[in-house]
């Protein structure tokens, strides 16, 4: 039956492809824009006409006041309070030696080395393993460390972050910093959609920064306001990531000021876009130098004429490259999809993570009840899990990404609030519960495996409803996924490990994941998913 939906979905996309292949354009699609609601105030206020008047007031106050008597206490000399800068980085005992780091030359690669970069930056490189460029990083580095501004359609995973990261501390470290410099003018920021996204930005910053003195301060909602201030006001601060609505609470306090900012970044303009944070990404834009007189870099997982058309009003003559979803996803990551039911979906996802002893894995939903249920489902079976959704404080998802990286998580349940900007290192598997609607979001959650040229796997379960989403990821992909029935014994639910504490029963849902009404093992029939196989007169292979 299963298969006999996606064959139908397949034809009815064919035939609408060999049609007048006309799309809907994403601008008839897209929301009206929002009116903005005003610019960000600059410069100082005017003054008021009483004001010549309380500053006579405040004189004749003054030259009645009594004289002290004694010295005065000298006030901190201007070269001193400007002294607030890190303090140098100690020099290694054993310096390094760049001739450890030898990459051998490879026709149609770019090495780090040829980039002509700085040692500092070179030993963060060599510790991160990296040898050779990504498409994108080969594309816009040689030109982007020059100064070029650039416009790149990529997803996450190849290697974008490192483009405008080794950008921006090239020049920091090549350029000098200007001698009279605020606190809180930060020469390179950072805008990102998320505070995930901003998070997982400044954690590949401090790795390629490690040995530089570079100060990296990230600022975002959902954290106490007067910690960040005084990581923002404390010293010289290089580099700023943030989210939009976070920065202009800083902007309007007069926290923080853009107006000597040397390099803006951009990153993953169109989910800013989605999300409605352009308005604020404008409005922030306005409070930096013109685009003439600072390096702006953008960077999109689509280019839409909405995207392209800030992309041309916020650069100048950029770099512009486009990395094909197809090249990330289908290169790094195997991807299967097993066709089940609805009600099997759960034995089979326990099945796949037990008896293949998966210890990093996360699994997706489409809606936060069922992550929800899912992660009670895993601890009634005794396994170590934790839920990343948009309904999590951010303390708590801070703690969970660190404890999932660390290795005390076995299985992290999420929603697409976690698909982009999500970055765990050695994340072997990626299991979609459903098929997401957006074939684009497919291609984020696979995204979180299989990254910077690393093998994984992405298995995904088809019921009858996820079905009609198989061609139109296929059509997006530029290619046919391989849908495959699962050996019987995956979809037996075995029973509850001794010492587990049972939960409340839950309802079934139309996920699949209360259905508690389980059979001992052995006798759990599989008539219902025969019955519908046999309507389509398919047959188990």
């Amino acid at each position: 039956m299963i298969h006999s939906i996606i064959e139908n979905v397949r034809s009815w996309f064919r035939k609408l492809g060999n049609g007048a292949n006309k799309e809907s354009s994403p601008e008839e699609a897209a929301a009206p824009a929002t009116k903005e609601k005003g610019e960000i105030a600059g410069g100082q206020r005017r003054i008021s006409e009483s004001r010549e008047s309380d500053l006579e007031r405040r004189k004749s106050r003054s030259r009645r006041r009594p004289r002290r008597r004694g010295p005065r206490k000298e006030e901190t000399p201007l070269p001193e309070r400007e002294a607030y800068r890190p303090e140098p980085f100690i020099a290694l005992e054993e310096p390094w030696d760049p001739s450890e780091f030898q990459v051998p030359e490879e026709e149609g690669k770019t090495r780090f080395h040829d980039l002509d970069l700085p040692n500092e930056i070179m030993h963060g490189i060599y510790d991160l393993g990296f040898q050779y460029c990504t498409p994108i990083q080969s594309a816009i580095l040689p030109q982007a460390i020059q100064g070029a501004d650039a416009a790149g359609k990529a997803q996450t995973g190849t290697g974008k972050s490192a483009v405008f990261l080794i950008t921006i501390l090239a020049h920091l470290l090549t350029k000098p910093s200007p001698e009279k410099r605020r606190r809180g003018t930060p020469r390179a920021l950072i805008l990102a959609p998320t505070r995930e996204l901003v998070l997982q930005i400044e954690k590949d910053a401090r790795a390629l920064a490690k040995y530089t003195p570079v100060k990296i301060v990230s600022v975002f909602g959902g954290m106490d306001y007067e910690k960040q201030k005084r990581s923002l006001t404390s010293g010289l601060v290089d580099v700023v990531m943030a989210t939009p609505g976070r920065l202009l609470d800083f902007l309007r306090q007069g926290d923080i000021h853009l107006g000597n900012l040397e390099i803006l970044i951009i990153d993953e303009a169109d989910r800013m876009l989605d999300m409605g944070f352009i308005p604020d990404v404008q409005r922030i834009i306005r409070s930096t130098p013109p685009k003439a007189n600072r390096q702006t870099m953008l960077f999109s997982a689509t280019l839409t004429p909405e995207v392209t058309r800030f992309a041309s009003q916020w650069t100048r003559d950029p770099v512009m490259v486009e990395i094909e979803p197809e090249h990330v996803a289908a290169d790094t990551v195997e991807q299967i999809i097993y066709i089940t039911t609805t009600e099997e979906k759960f034995a089979l996802l326990y099945n796949i993570i037990t008896l293949q002893k998966l210890d990093r894995v996360i699994v997706f939903g489409n809606r936060r009840d069922l992550t929800r249920k899912l992660t009670e489902k895993f601890r009634d079976y005794g396994i170590s899990c934790a839920l990343l959704s948009g309904e999590v404080d951010q303390k708590k998802r801070i703690r969970t990404l660190e404890d999932f990286r660390a290795g005390k998580i076995r299985v992290l349940v999420a929603t697409d609030v976690a698909a982009r900007g999500l970055h765990v290192d050695a994340v072997s598997h990626v299991i979609n519960y459903n098929l997401p609607l957006d074939p684009e979001d497919y291609v984020h959650r696979i995204g979180r495996t299989g990254r910077a040229g690393a093998s994984g796997i992405s298995i995904s379960f088809a019921s009858e409803d996820d079905a009609f989403q198989i061609p139109a990821i296929e059509k997006f992909l530029g290619t046919e996924l391989h849908c495959i029935h699962p050996e019987d014994e995956w979809l037996v639910l075995p029973p509850k490990p001794e010492g587990v504490r049972a939960r409340p029963q839950i309802p079934r849902s139309s996920q699949g994941v209360g259905n508690d009404r389980r059979l001992p093992p052995g006798a759990r029939s599989s008539s219902k998913r025969n019955a519908n196989f046999k309507k389509s007169g398919s047959t188990r292979r």
